[in-house]
């Protein structure tokens, strides 16, 4: 969120605030030790991982980074939501790596959640609110405020979920997403990930490991582009 505009007391208070928030979330957050790690671990922010716009076309003014720290927890596969969460996992990072802040595998017969809260006020809303995910490995489900909004399978591609419908009107949304990730005991495409990983093998993927992101469109937008190039 840009600070041009503001008075200048206003974004200095805002920038001490947003300094003090940082450091409590940094307090919250550090990688799992004892993984080798490279030199750009050590550049990462708690409070905004991956905070470069996530698409290459098609940017919109009014957006938001979800990215950040998130609760979660792993439950048995066929449990329903938890009511207790376990802790803090650094979005977009997956599960079982160091910078996600857990480094816990999760098996076949367990489901890993997700749980945060979006701050959307009625008044900032301006025609249809997206939610989108840039990447969910494998099959993932998706509630906002309690209702259902999306589904979807595929631990490469992005996928959005119109949640204009089920906004209340408060400024607090809560937003919940289930993942399911077989790993190598599935049929679904996870290239060398394995659930043991040795050699040439992968330690798996599950969960979010791609930027997620809000944005405000008007009723009638643009979905996708199709260029047709002409060389001559």
């Amino acid at each position: 969120m840009s600070m041009q505009g503001l008075p200048r007391i206003h974004a200095v208070a805002l920038a001490i605030v947003a300094g003090s928030m940082g450091i409590a979330r940094a307090a919250e957050w550090q990688p799992v030790a004892g993984r080798l790690l490279t030199r750009w671990a050590a550049q990462v922010n708690p409070d905004r991982p991956l905070n470069e716009y996530p698409r290459p076309q098609m940017e919109r003014p009014y957006w938001i980074n979800l990215n950040g720290l998130w609760e979660y927890a792993i439950t048995a596969k066929d449990a329903a939501e938890p009511t207790l969460f376990q802790g803090k996992i650094l979005v977009p990072f997956p599960v079982e790596s160091a910078l996600s802040g857990v480094k816990k595998a999760v098996q076949p017969d367990q489901r890993l959640w997700y749980q945060r809260t979006l701050d959307i006020a009625p008044t900032a809303r301006r025609g249809r609110v997206l939610l989108h995910f840039g990447a969910v490995d494998w099959d993932a489900t998706v509630w906002v405020n309690g209702t259902q909004v999306g589904h979807h399978r595929g631990g490469y591609d992005s996928f959005t979920c119109d949640i204009t419908p089920v906004l209340n009107d408060d400024s607090k949304q809560r937003l919940v997403v289930s993942v399911w990730d077989p790993t190598d005991q599935g049929y679904q495409p996870r290239g060398k990930q394995v659930l043991n990983p040795r050699g040439i093998w992968y330690t798996a993927v599950t969960g979010i490991w791609r930027t997620v992101w809000l944005e405000h469109v008007p009723n009638a937008y643009i979905q996708q582009l199709t260029t047709n190039p002409d060389v001559d």
